[in-house]
């Protein structure tokens, strides 16, 4: 049978993740925006295109090139909507070739739950531009599911950490001693390690029902500071300092702010059950005791 041929739209550390795991599987075309990262993905396994979301004229050769796309792009930084999803979705709409769509989208869409756990059936109700873009992006990529009749789903991705993913070193918060919220005013956070999210991006690839929507988070229930406080201590590091909510918010960025001031905890049943997905680290701290094992910065 011929192999299937799978179009990646972002494709940074996630993306390489899973061109790791389907390489000999899946033919994988890459698009990339920058000319310089075209031998880094040839050598990863893909096929290398160049284009811009940004730039509706470069993606005219998208249409008919793939079956199964994996849109790991995010949306601009500026605006209520999402023009580089809607610029993508127009060039697929080229051609009837895709026949399926996972769209990696982020738990923020939900905005602060208060703490509460939920499935997938809650409504987003998002409290930041940034937010608000993903729901518009999730909003444009069932609608074309639905339009074209493509099987369209997507992934909700809390906070992504693996000590070998650039940016997403929890060690690097805790050793510049960055403040966290004291326990009466700690958040609910959720994870998924870099490792598992790319699995969780294959097993929707293969498995996602039409117009479902996942939680791509691993089992932990942990506020903020319990989660830092575990790397802390697994990798014998000082304990992040705790301050009160007032103290907090005045000591960091907006953005940072917009992050520590949701609290929720995602139920992840359809991942496990629907996807058939066994986590590799169901918590942070297995993945650090892991990498402890290993000597390693797994």
């Amino acid at each position: 049978m011929r192999r299937p041929t799978l179009l990646i739209v972002g494709c940074g550390d996630v993306g390489l993740r899973v061109l790791r795991l389907l390489r000999g599987r899946v033919r994988v075309i890459a698009l990339t925006s920058s000319a310089a990262r075209v031998d880094a993905l040839r050598a990863a396994g893909a096929l290398p295109l160049v284009g811009n979301l940004d730039d509706t004229a470069s993606l005219g050769r998208l249409a008919a090139l793939a079956d199964w796309v994996l849109h790991l792009a995010p949306p601009a930084q500026q605006g209520a909507t999402d023009p580089r999803t809607a610029a993508l979705l127009r060039a697929l709409a080229r051609s009837t070739r895709a026949r399926r769509i996972v769209y990696a989208s982020t738990s923020g869409v939900y905005g602060d739950a208060g703490g509460a756990r939920f499935d997938e059936t809650r409504a987003p109700r998002p409290a930041t531009a940034r937010a608000q873009r993903r729901v518009d992006a999730e909003a444009q990529v069932r609608h074309h599911g639905r339009a074209f009749g493509v099987n369209a789903s997507v992934l909700r991705i809390p906070g992504i950490y693996a000590l070998d993913r650039d940016g997403g070193d929890p060690r690097e918060r805790v050793q510049r001693g960055a403040p966290l919220l004291d326990g009466a005013d700690d958040v609910y956070t959720n994870h998924i390690h870099a490792d598992d999210l790319a699995r969780a991006c294959v097993a929707a690839l293969f498995r996602a029902a039409p117009q479902r929507i996942y939680h791509a988070s691993d089992d932990s229930a942990l506020k903020m500071g319990e989660h830092f406080d575990a790397v802390a201590d697994a990798f014998g590091l000082p304990r992040a300092p705790r301050l009160s909510r007032e103290a907090l918010r005045a000591a960091v960025s907006e953005v940072q702010w917009s992050f520590m001031s949701e609290s929720r905890r995602l139920d992840n049943t359809r991942l496990k059950h629907e996807l058939r997905l066994r986590l590799r680290f169901p918590t942070p701290s297995a993945a650090f005791a892991h990498a402890c094992a290993m000597g390693s910065n797994a």
